[in-house]
Order: C-alpha cells, then sequence, then structure tokens
C-alpha cells in the first residue's frame, strides 16, 4: 500500500512504511531498511523520469571553490577543537553524534564528501583504532599514532580542499 501510494503521489512512502518496520523489525534494523529502500525507491524514480527532471531547480548551485575553502578549513580547524577536548577529558555522547549525523547528512546532500568530517567526530566520541576499517592493519597500531594518523589525514584533505578552491 505504502509502495502504491508513493508511486501515486511521488512522496511519502517512508512516512507509511517506517511505522511498520519498526513495529516488524524495530527501529534498530528499521532505520537501515528504510535507507537502503529510500535509496532503490529515489534511484528508481530518477531513472524513470530523468528527461523530465528539472536539474537547475533540483541541485542547489553552491559556488564549488566557497564549499571547498570552507570544508578544507573546517577539516583543519577540527584538530586542535579534537584535541582541546581530548586535554579536557570530554567525548561526544550518542545525542552529540545524532545531531552531527544529521548536520553531515545534510551536507552529504550537498558536497558528498564529508567523510573527514565523520572521522573528527568519530574520535571525538573515543571511537578509535578497532571502530574503523582494516582491522588487522589498525589493529597494530598505537592508539596515540592512530590519532596522530587521522589529524595527517584530515590536515591533508583540508590543504587540498583549500588548494582547489583557490586554484
Amino acid at each position: 500500500m505504502a509502495g502504491t501510494v508513493g508511486g501515486i503521489v511521488g512522496f511519502g512512502t517512508s512516512i507509511m512504511l517506517m511505522p511498520a518496520l519498526v513495529l516488524v523489525y524495530g527501529p534498530r534494523l528499521a532505520v537501515p531498511i528504510m535507507a537502503i529502500a529510500s535509496i532503490i525507491a529515489n534511484a528508481s524514480r530518477a531513472a524513470a523520469w530523468w528527461r523530465e527532471i528539472e536539474w537547475r531547480t533540483t541541485l542547489l548551485v553552491l559556488p564549488p571553490g566557497v564549499v571547498e575553502a570552507v570544508l578544507g578549513m573546517f577539516f583543519i580547524a577540527m584538530i586542535p577543537v579534537r584535541r582541546w577536548m581530548a586535554r579536557q577529558d570530554w567525548k561526544l555522547t550518542r545525542r552529540h553524534l545524532g545531531i552531527v549525523g544529521a548536520g553531515i547528512g545534510f551536507l552529504t546532500g550537498i558536497v558528498a564528501s564529508t567523510g573527514p568530517l565523520n572521522t573528527s567526530f568519530f574520535l571525538m566520541r573515543g571511537l578509535v583504532k578497532d571502530a574503523f576499517l582494516g582491522k588487522r592493519f589498525v589493529m597494530r597500531i598505537d592508539p596515540r599514532r592512530f590519532t596522530l594518523m587521522m589529524d595527517g589525514l584530515l590536515l591533508a584533505a583540508g590543504a587540498v580542499m583549500i588548494w582547489a578552491a583557490v586554484f
């Protein structure tokens, strides 16, 4: 029923489907199931209506240089902020991560490349080493060295973004 109404109207499927998924699978599984279903549904809509989509209206046009420069500066600024927070023994709570995740989700819709942002906040939460990919490699690294490696990656990503904005 949700698929039929969503197909006719063009939206609302997730609003109708989410409560059913939560009842059947629980909220922990319902969210990723809905995310995958939304990706598939939106991709199929875009494919079906490709020629009718008003791309200028659909895509928010931001000057790429401005977006790159702001993200680059933010990446670099996160290094001292995270270190200051660590000295204060302050860690992000799950609630903080939820708020940050909403903001990063919004930014991902605009610029698509927000991986370094996630890294900063994961480190602020205290997630190091085995919370990341490449488990065999990462498990051999000292936590302090791992954090320095992540700072280096943030610095490099920020510098590249700023360089791309300027040149």
